[in-house]
């Protein structure tokens, strides 16, 4: 189970855009990389080809997890994530206030 899912409010803890916040748009798993809009943005130079304009393009690049920590819904804390077993299922949970995430 993976401890950060689309959707979630993170805060980047590291690197050019520390301090900033955002919500997880896409997971890449096998790399361990979420992608934030509007954080960690880089400049990408195209060549126009047969119908497509050229230009210099601004794009998200993806963050690493070790780079960011997720802000508790509830608390509204950066915290790290727990996980607990109810039943037969696990459920996250905040390591600050111990509430379900």
């Amino acid at each position: 189970m993976l401890k950060f899912k689309v959707g979630d409010t993170v805060k980047i803890t590291s690197g050019k855009d520390k301090g900033r916040d955002g919500k997880i748009e896409k997971i890449f798993i096998k790399e361990e990389k979420v992608l934030v809009p509007d954080v960690n943005i880089y400049k990408k130079h195209v060549k126009g080809a047969q119908g497509q304009k050229g230009g210099i393009y601004d794009i998200p690049r993806p963050l690493s997890f070790a780079k960011i920590a997720l802000i508790c819904p509830k608390c509204k804390k950066v915290t790290r994530v727990g996980l607990k077993k109810l039943d037969k299922e696990k459920v996250r949970i905040c390591k600050k206030c111990q509430k379900e995430i």
